[in-house]
Parts: C-alpha cells; structure tokens; sequence
C-alpha cells in the first residue's frame, strides 16, 4: 500500500471516528436538555428515557474508543494527526460523564416528583443546566472549528456554573434551615446541582483538549473557579437515587 493511500485510509477512519463523535456530543446535549426539563416539568416518562438513552451514550463511548485504538495500532499517526486522535479518546471520555450526570439528574427527578416542590428550584436548576448545555455546545462547535478562542471563552465561563452552584447551595441551606420537612427534597436538589457543576467541569476539559489540538499544548493558565462554600450538606443516606 503507498503512503498515498494510507494517508487516505486514515483520513476515512478518522472522518468516521468523529461523525461518531458529533452524533454522541448531540445526544449529551438532548440528554442534558431533557434531563432539566424532565425536572422543571415533573415528568416521569421523560426521565426514563433520559436514563435509557444513557445505554446509547455509553455504547458510542466504547466504539470511539475503540476506533481510536484501532487506528493508534494500524495507522501509527504522527504530530498533528496523533493529537487529533488523542482530543477524539478525552473528548469522548469526557462527553460520557457528562452523560452519567444527566442521567443521575433524571433518576432524582423519579424520587423528587412524590415529594413537596420547592419554590423555584426546578427552574433555577433548568436555567444552570441550560448554561452547561449550552458551553458544551461552543466546546463542540470549537471542536469542529479548531477555534481556541472559543475554546478559551468556554473555559472562562465554567466560572458563571460555579457560582450558579454556590448560590443554589446557599439557597438549599436556608430552605432546610428554614423547615427540616425540606431536607429531603433539598438534598437531592442539591446533588442535582452539584452534577450539573460537574459537567460543567468536564465541558471546560473539552475546551482544554480543542486548545491543545490547535496549539500542541495545554492552557497555562488555570481555569477560574468560583469560591466553594465553607460549609458542607451533612451527608445522609440516601436510598432514592446515588450521586
């Protein structure tokens, strides 16, 4: 085979690998998306197809990683094309938990519509997810683009999910404070929230991962993060759902 025609092979399994990687980065979006409406909504059916999709998600995971392997063995790219294909192993790993959370939003949400709403929560939580979802759609959209200013807008954002979170806590604690009947619901809110903070973290790794393929090199500078509370929910036992 000429290198002609190898480096024609490559570009095909690659072009593959990462249409498998759009598909999968849009399903996180529905996922993300459908998982706060489901809360904001109190809807049982949409929850369940939030964690059934989730089997979707994991299974394109395994075939990127899969692909990528194959192609690290057969191909043995160099320079730019082995930090293309290296991104498309962290992206895909990234965009995976960031499924996992969206799936652990959907199974709370089974145990929070039989129990007392808290005024405004679901919404506030909605409008935290659409912040998450919608860094995660620049990430991508900087992904496609090889754009590392948009990647390094999306890392600066991480900062406004940060404090979305800090101030829902604070919130959550009152609420508890104010009637221990809102502990419960307040708990599993909360872990909600902190999901969603989390995805935020994993959406500000991809944006890393884009400067990286673009650059060859990591960001210098850390991200901003936003102050976490000095104080901590008392953990409990929680038999609705797993953080």
């Amino acid at each position: 085979m000429t290198d002609q025609h190898i480096a024609s092979a490559f570009d095909r399994d690659l072009e593959d690998i990462q249409a498998h990687l759009m598909k999968m980065g849009g399903m996180v979006e529905d996922a993300i998306r459908q998982g706060a409406r489901s809360l904001k909504n109190r809807d049982e059916e949409l929850a369940a197809k939030v964690r059934q999709n989730d089997k979707k998600i994991d299974a394109l995971d395994l075939q990127i990683q899969e692909d990528c392997a194959r192609v690290l063995a057969l191909r043995q790219p160099i320079a730019s094309d082995l930090r293309t294909v290296l991104t498309v192993m962290k992206v895909a790993a990234n965009l995976e938990r960031i499924g996992d959370y969206a799936k652990n939003m959907a199974k709370r949400t089974t145990v929070l519509v039989h129990m007392q709403p808290i005024d405004g929560a679901s919404g506030a939580i909605k409008r935290m997810a659409g912040e998450a979802q919608q860094m995660l759609t620049d990430a991508l959209d900087a992904y496609i683009r090889r754009d590392a200013d948009l990647a390094q807008d999306v890392r600066q954002r991480d900062l406004e999910i940060d404090q979305m979170y800090n101030a829902l806590f604070r919130e959550f604690l009152t609420f508890m404070m104010e009637d221990p009947r809102n502990i419960s619901s307040c708990m599993h809110l909360h872990f909600i929230a902190k999901n969603i903070e989390r995805m935020g973290d994993h959406v500000t790794s991809i944006a890393d991962q884009v400067i990286y393929l673009v650059k060859g090199e990591m960001p210098d500078e850390a991200r901003p993060k936003g102050n976490a509370p000095n104080y901590e929910i008392p953990a409990t036992t929680d038999s609705g759902a797993k953080a």
